[in-house]
């Protein structure tokens, strides 16, 4: 079947020297690229671990609370946009 879509430039580009790279045709790139994405949407991706960082210290500083996290994010954050 025939269709006609817009295709970036640079991706345009990429593809086509793949193309020529695996010595096949720009088609052939494109509907492998586009078969491969059609079947990783079903599939669950990696899960993500979090890695467990420690780090040394004296614990929450005298007169703060873990109760007060409004104020535990403000001396986090502080100058840093948060």
């Amino acid at each position: 079947m025939k269709t006609t879509i817009d295709i970036a430039e640079p991706i345009l580009a990429r593809a086509k020297r793949l193309a020529a790279k695996r010595h096949t045709t720009l088609k052939a790139v494109i509907e492998s690229a586009l078969r491969e994405a059609l079947e990783q949407e079903g599939r669950p991706g990696k899960p993500f671990k979090v890695r467990t960082h420690v780090v040394k210290g004296r614990g929450l500083q005298p007169g703060l609370s873990w109760d007060d996290w409004s104020t535990l994010r403000e001396l986090a954050y502080e100058g840093r946009g948060g």
